[in-house]
């Protein structure tokens, strides 16, 4: 993994991390799936806009097609659509610490569904992830946290998993900005649907909300998006996926330093030992074998 690479894993990881605070900024003065529509369709039209400047092709292969279907749906309306309703009633830090255990839970479905043998470093990361998921969750839920939050974060974390699945697909065969812009489409027309079934349109315009939402739609959803794909393509799936590792430290951390979201030391036990067990994980996940 050369230079470029680490830099380019270090800053998807912080962006990445940072979306869940944005988030919580959004949700707080305008309904979730409505701004996550309106977001991918912002950053739809300007990822597109860009990948015709660039000389970028609309003639995708099928399997770059059936990707940007995969990822637009699991990770943008599913993945971040249950993120945002969530964070109505949970903490961002809560919800980047959940949505961090994505690498876990493909190790786990991979044993499970499709009988991958596990090393014995990555079977040791995968239950010290669920211990420390255990020790936040525990210490949370007596502190009062709202269950049908969690619940949602993890559904979310699951079609995460889906997503990241696709993506191998969508990083081979060039035109990665066009992409990009195509899947933020996918999204946002199945937001649209949803927040017209659902919700009602009420917006509290506050200098916050600008801020948040122009940065979720230039950072995370393109800047980063972008990253991870041309990431992947240049080390591949697996090594990529090491810099998931960061993602419990940074989420927790930009959340408490501009939300001022308190730590407990069982948070802070439990994210140390979830950082542990993802590295552990992605470092041993070479040529699964099946049993």
């Amino acid at each position: 993994m050369d230079l470029r690479a680490i830099f380019m894993g270090l800053a998807f990881a912080l962006i990445w991390s940072s979306a869940f605070t944005s988030a919580r900024i959004i949700v707080a003065d305008a309904p979730p799936l409505a701004s996550l529509a309106v977001r991918f369709l912002i950053s739809g039209l300007i990822g597109v806009a860009i990948a015709r400047a660039l000389g970028q092709s609309w003639t995708l292969t099928r399997n770059q097609w059936r990707a940007v279907v995969i990822f637009g749906l699991c990770q943008n309306a599913l993945y971040l659509g249950l993120n945002f309703v969530a964070m109505q009633w949970i903490e961002a830090g809560l919800a980047a610490i959940i949505a961090s255990t994505m690498p876990l839970m493909v190790a786990l479905a991979g044993r499970i569904v499709f009988g991958d043998r596990l090393r014995p470093m990555a079977a040791a990361g995968l239950a010290a992830g669920i211990i420390g998921v255990a020790l936040i969750m525990g210490s949370r839920l007596t502190g009062g946290v709202d269950v049908t939050g969690v619940i949602l974060c993890f559904v979310a974390a699951g079609a995460l998993t889906i997503a990241t699945l696709s993506v191998r697909m969508a990083s081979s065969g060039g035109n990665l900005m066009m992409i990009v812009g195509l899947q933020m489409f996918v999204g946002s027309f199945f937001l649209a649907i949803a927040s017209v079934l659902t919700e009602t349109i009420a917006v509290n315009w506050t200098w916050q909300l600008g801020v948040a939402f122009t940065y979720t739609v230039l950072a995370p959803g393109l800047l980063a998006t972008w990253i991870w794909f041309a990431l992947v393509a240049r080390i591949g799936a697996i090594r990529a996926a090491t810099f998931h590792f960061l993602n419990p430290f940074f989420g927790v951390a930009i959340a408490a330093l501009l939300l001022g979201e308190a730590l407990g030391w069982l948070d802070v036990l439990g994210v140390a030992i979830i950082t542990i067990g993802i590295l552990m994980v992605q470092l041993s996940k070479q040529n699964p074998t099946r049993t």
